[in-house]
This record gives C-alpha cells, structure tokens and sequence, in this order.
C-alpha cells in the first residue's frame, strides 16, 4: 500500500456515518451452487465461490443503497436538511430505501418516479406509500432529474433545506460507502480473485474498484450490467472515480486509470425483464441455498457469474458475489 494510498484510507474511514447496516454483512459459502453447476471434468480445477450479503441488512429491507444511504444521510443531517428529494422507477430499490431513511430522521421524502401510478401498488411502491413518501410521477428517464431540481428549487423558495440525492446515489460520497465495504471485508475474508456485482447507475461497482485499489488488491471487479451499454456505465464509473480522488484528495489516476470490467450481455429485453438464465439463476439459488435474487439486478449478475464459470472463466480462484439485494422486486 503507497502513503497516499493510506492516506486517503484514513480520510475514508472519517467520513460520517449514519449506523444502519449492523456491519459486518454476512459472508457465506456458495458451494451448494457449484454443485448445481457440476460435475467438473477432471482437467478443470474448479473456483471457490462465496457471497457477501448485503441483501440481510435488516433496515428498510436491506440491499446496497442502504450502505450508500448511511453516508448521504449523514451528509444529510449535517447540512440540516427537512427533505429528501430523489428518483427511479416505479419499483426503486434505492427510492424504497431513501423513503426508510427519511422515516428513521423524521424528515420529508419526495420521490420523482418514471411510469404510471399502479392501480395497486406492490411490492416497493407499496413500501414507499406505507413510508409516507410524496411520490411525483414523470413520463420519461429524461424529465426525472429537471423535475427533482424544480421541486428542490420550490422548497428552498417555501424556506425548506431540501436535499437532492441523484439516481441510485451514485455519487462520490455514495461510491465511498462501497470503498469502505471492501476494508470490512477484508476483516471477514482474504481478499478474493474475482468480485462478482450487479451494475447499473455505477456507484456500487465504482466503490468496489476504488477500495481494492485503495488496499493493494488485485482483486477484478466484474459488473453486469442491468440495463445500460458497457462504455455508458464505464465512463459513468470513472467519472465517479475521479470524483473519489478530488474527495479523497489522492494524486489524479489512483483510482480512475486502470480497467473497468463491465459484461452487458446479460441484459436481454431490458431493464426488469427476465431472461431465461435470470431465471435459472434466481431457481437455482432459492431451491438449492433457499437465497433470493431480483429480476432486475442479482438475477442477471448471477447469470453473468454463472455463464462465466461454465466457460472455466473463473478455474481455480476465488470468485465473490456481492448480492445487493433487491428481493422485494419479487412481490411486484
């Protein structure tokens, strides 16, 4: 590790946090799901595979943008914010969240949402009404952030201190939460040769490149993504990335060069559609090791995961997925 290296350690590490997430998250083996990928010939040596469960964070139903959350809701309170303004879909995962942490600080929480109001909602729009959120609806992806904007612009003119959170709080500070992950789970584990996530607005999978960066690993962070090409993520995540280093104040390229491996072959139909190796991983993991995963995100990676391990990708090394939850997209 180089002292600037250390040096940006010690300045993650003073972030402020809002306790959330009871860490450390689980790691657990994921043999029983080799097993189902087998049997081995015997001129492959087969990988050692695991996952870290962030889908048992136990606030708000879990997932990684509660870890996100703990570091922007304390940004949050620092600034004396009395509302969260945020966006997704109809079923966000991180607007879910968002609305749990606006509950938990008594705050007001507004979620712009792209679709149409459900007849009945479910699954987590259910969650979002029975956490009290204002949900705004917009007709397109586009009009979502221009719409967050105008109301925070409305609030602070009404004397409120609105806080505006973007998509999936990927923002540097939301990216961090994710580089500090890796420090707790190097105090759980050895460092893994592979890490295995979803991806899809880029903070995730940026915080996981910047920690093993941080701490020396050699570690390969694989992304699947969940909806966009490659090269969009890709230059979403150095953008993160070097905003980590302004942050961090570590020398430009510590973080940001290097490869950013994202698969977006997984995708199929879109964004929530299932595909039939989706489908087969979320069977798989529920009827072999009774773990759910979502249509959206951890259903995918782990098809990812899975096809790559099939084609002796991952032969003889240490592969871990990091199941960012989403389950409750089961019950839409």
């Amino acid at each position: 590790m180089t002292s600037d290296a250390a040096a940006a350690l010690r300045r993650l590490s003073a972030i402020g946090r809002l306790p959330l997430i009871l860490a450390p998250t689980p790691v657990e083996s994921l043999s029983y799901l080799l097993d189902a990928l087998g049997p081995w010939p015997r001129s492959r040596q087969a990988f050692d595979l695991f996952v870290k469960r962030d889908d048992v964070i136990p606030f708000g139903f879990g997932g990684n943008k509660v870890r996100k959350l703990e570091l922007v809701a304390a940004r949050a309170q620092l600034e004396r914010a009395d509302t969260l303004i945020t966006t997704g879909g109809v079923q966000s995962n991180h607007a879910r969240a968002t609305a749990a942490v606006a509950a938990r600080l008594g705050l007001r929480c507004i979620l712009v949402v792209n679709g149409t109001p459900p007849p009945k909602p479910t699954a987590n729009a259910l969650l979002d009404v029975l956490l009290g959120a204002d949900i705004r609806y917009v007709a397109t992806r586009a009009e979502r952030a221009p719409e967050m904007e105008r109301l925070a612009a409305q609030l602070r003119d009404e004397g409120h201190q609105p806080l505006v959170i973007p998509l999936g709080a990927s923002t540097p500070l939301g990216a961090a939460a994710f580089a500090l992950a890796v420090g707790e789970l190097l105090s759980q584990t050895s460092a893994p040769d592979v890490i295995v996530v979803a991806t899809s607005s880029g903070g995730t999978q940026a915080g996981l490149i910047a920690g093993c960066r941080l701490h020396g690993l050699s570690t390969r962070v694989i992304g699947i993504s969940a909806d966009d090409p490659s090269d969009v993520i890709a230059a979403e995540i150095r953008r993160l990335l070097q905003g980590l280093e302004a942050m961090l104040k570590t020398p430009s390229g510590l973080l940001s060069e290097g490869p950013i491996d994202i698969d977006d072959t997984f995708v199929g139909a879109g964004y929530g559609i299932p595909t039939p190796q989706s489908t087969e991983a979320i069977e798989l993991a529920a009827r072999r090791g009774g773990m759910f995963l979502d249509h959206t995100y951890t259903g995918k990676a782990m098809a990812g995961l899975i096809a790559k391990g099939r084609a002796a990708e991952f032969d003889d090394r240490t592969v871990l997925f990091w199941h960012t939850g989403g389950q409750v997209g089961l019950f839409a």
